[in-house]
């Protein structure tokens, strides 16, 4: 069955885009942050805060609040979420970081199919609280094939 499927990583994470087209050529629709416009009406190369500000690594707290209510802020997250809103499935993709696990935490709590594809590190206890814990991108493609049609599945 086709899942819709929102990619939880980071930029960093060199697995990440071999982890989409391995979705995509198992038939899955999949949602790339790093290439929004293939889910949306966004530019292509996805959000990036440098776009904002050079300097964003050395921010204060204090301008992070006011990096957020950038138009380009505004815009990427808008994308990620409805995004997330679309998905009937997250797959976060290890190592990644906060915003990545924000949007797994998210996807939990709003009843999707959810799952974590490992990588060897730090443990982590919380990690229970998802359907499925893999190591492999073939364990993936099976579990999605074991899905059930998401109970809020939207007919195009």
């Amino acid at each position: 069955m086709r899942r819709r499927i929102y990619v939880a990583s980071s930029w960093r994470n060199p697995t990440q885009q071999q982890v989409v087209h391995t979705l995509r050529r198992a038939g899955h629709d999949v949602y790339d942050f790093r290439n929004p416009q293939e889910h949306t009406r966004e530019v292509d190369g996805g959000f990036h805060w440098s776009d904002i500000d050079p300097a964003w690594q050395s921010w204060t707290a204090a301008r992070l609040i006011e990096g957020l209510d950038h138009p380009l802020a505004k815009a990427g997250f808008l994308s990620d979420f409805e995004a997330m809103q679309w998905a009937d499935t997250c797959l976060l993709v290890m190592p990644c970081g906060r915003s990545a696990h924000l949007e797994l935490g998210w996807s939990v709590g709003a009843g999707k199919h959810t799952a974590i594809l490992l990588t060897d590190g730090e443990p982590e206890l919380m990690i229970k609280m998802v359907d499925r814990l893999l190591v492999t991108t073939d364990e993936v493609l099976a579990w999605l094939d074991s899905l059930q049609p998401a109970v809020r599945e939207i007919v195009s």
